[in-house]
């Protein structure tokens, strides 16, 4: 989740790194920092790579900072410079796969555990956690990307629905339908596993 403490003026803030305290940027995207990679991972699924968007998600975020506009959250504004980078990345990685043809596939590297260590339905009981984050992680790593985004956005870094359409740039109304048919997706792929892990335990919060 993201959360801006009380007493930060980002406002005031940035206004000091546009005046030249550039030293102030890194302050500034702290609190930040672990959802802009754990953005990044949710698409590109390589450590490596998602440290690489991250940065240079950043790195743009700073060097556009003056065309800022206030009417977003500086968080909404990172967090739609990350998933454009991502997705840039993602696509020119298509087009080199589909240059090489004839070359062996890699393999994509694996989800980082730190992804859900914060979601707050991960149960609290010991012998469970495990083995229900690894579930968890593969389920949304399998969702197509436009699901998987706003699932992530909304369900685990709890951005509103406002927010997710900014950092989407898509409608509310989008938001709302890609939400549902994210959450009925890893419902209906969980349900039977989650079943076998705990029966008795209401595992889907948005029922």
């Amino acid at each position: 989740m993201i959360e801006t403490p009380a007493s930060r003026d980002e406002a005031q803030m940035i206004a000091s790194i546009l005046a030249g305290n550039s030293q102030a940027f890194h302050e500034l995207i702290r609190p930040y920092e672990r959802s802009v990679y754990v953005m990044a991972l949710s698409l590109l699924k390589n450590e490596a790579d998602a440290e690489d968007a991250a940065q240079e998600a950043f790195l743009k975020a700073y060097r556009n900072l003056a065309g800022f506009r206030a009417e977003a959250k500086f968080s909404t504004w990172l967090i739609s410079i990350v998933l454009n980078e991502a997705r840039s990345r993602l696509r020119r990685k298509s087009a080199v796969k589909m240059e090489s043809l004839d070359e062996p596939l890699d393999e994509q590297g694996h989800v980082s555990p730190a992804l859900l260590r914060d979601w707050r339905e991960i149960p609290s009981e010991a012998v469970e956690r495990g083995e229900v984050r690894v579930m968890l992680q593969q389920a949304i790593s399998d969702l197509p990307p436009i699901y998987r985004e706003i699932f992530l956005l909304r369900d685990v870094e709890e951005l509103s629905i406002d927010e997710s359409a900014t950092a989407l740039g898509i409608s509310v109304s989008a938001v709302k339908v890609r939400l549902h048919r994210a959450r009925m997706m890893l419902q209906k792929k969980l349900a039977p596993q989650l079943k076998q892990v705990n029966p008795k335990r209401r595992w889907f919060p948005w029922l």
